[in-house]
């Protein structure tokens, strides 16, 4: 199995679940790192040859990796009570790509081209700048209002405006680039 491949999945996903206020503390890239080094230490657990499989797997592990990381830098502060499943988020997180990508499709061929394609979208997505690639995961993975965005990113709402535009552009632009390779 080529790990590699799931790199910027697991960290679009990561992205999406880290707060951003723990992000000057801890690197999502740093956890996806350490995600793949566990998976291909443990590579003869995945018991699937399949996109979708391998994922899930991925995902679980990337959930145990985030949840320790935040436990770690926020051991002083925690509280059982506002604890959450990681897992059931990255799953949410996951379903929503993929909910993007979906066209009521239903076979084994149209799933395997759906998961090919999120990881397509997770590509595509780590070749944006950082900023318009923040604002679009908000806006269309969160579902955040341009307010919202604009507060998170401590900017105006025209500057979230032209970031989601540029940003939009760009995605298009390197989507239909990995299509044509």
């Amino acid at each position: 199995m080529d790990l590699e491949r799931f790199r910027n999945y697991l960290l679009l996903l990561a992205r999406l679940k880290l707060d951003r206020k723990l992000r000057s503390k801890l690197d999502a890239s740093d956890v996806v790192q350490q995600t793949l080094l566990e998976a291909h230490e443990a590579l003869a657990s995945c018991r699937g040859e399949d996109l979708a499989v391998q994922a899930v797997w991925l995902r679980q592990i990337l959930a145990r990796n985030l949840a320790n990381a935040v436990r770690d830098l926020t051991r002083a502060k925690r509280d059982v009570r506002k604890e959450r499943s990681l897992q059931v988020d990255l799953d949410n997180s996951a379903s929503q790509i993929e909910g993007w990508l979906r066209a009521q499709q239903s076979s084994p061929s149209q799933k395997l081209e759906r998961h090919e394609r999120a990881l397509q979208l997770a590509e595509a997505l780590a070749q944006l700048p950082e900023a318009q690639r923040d604002a679009v995961m908000l806006r269309h993975f969160q579902g955040l209002s341009l307010a919202d965005i604009a507060e998170q990113l401590d900017c105006t709402t025209a500057a979230v405006t032209g970031l989601l535009h540029r940003g939009l552009k760009n995605l298009r632009n390197s989507l239909a680039d990995l299509e044509d390779s």
